[in-house]
């Protein structure tokens, strides 16, 4: 538990980042009504969102490990695509579905399925 309360204060630390640079992050409620609200349009943007979530989080990672910090998760070798955000997504919001809320950011999740599906040796 105390790992977990570690990683969610690193990406809630990077999310402010984000914020201050003038990003805005998508809730989870706002994602799911892209999703609904146009039906084909709607799912093509929405998995367009999460790869590219996918893919900053994938690069600050990356960052950490070359500036001498602990990644967010370590990759290793191991496959992972773009194509694979959504089941990544999904499969944490399944899996842990009583910790998020619908106002807590997409990132917050893909950050968590990242991390657990693609754990850093100790």
């Amino acid at each position: 538990m105390k790992k977990r309360t570690a990683r969610l204060s690193m990406l809630g630390f990077v999310l402010a980042l984000a914020a201050g640079a003038g990003a805005q992050a998508m809730t989870l409620r706002e994602f799911h009504t892209l999703e609904v609200k146009e039906k084909k349009e709607g799912k093509a943007y929405a998995s367009y969102y999460l790869v590219g979530v996918l893919e900053g989080l994938r690069e600050a990672s990356d960052t950490a490990r070359r500036t001498g910090q602990k990644p967010l998760f370590c990759v290793d070798g191991r496959r992972l695509e773009p194509s694979m955000a959504r089941s990544l997504f999904q499969a944490e919001l399944k899996r842990n579905a009583e910790l998020y809320e619908a106002d807590m950011p997409v990132q917050l999740v893909l950050s968590s399925a990242l991390q657990n599906s693609f754990r850093c040796a100790s």
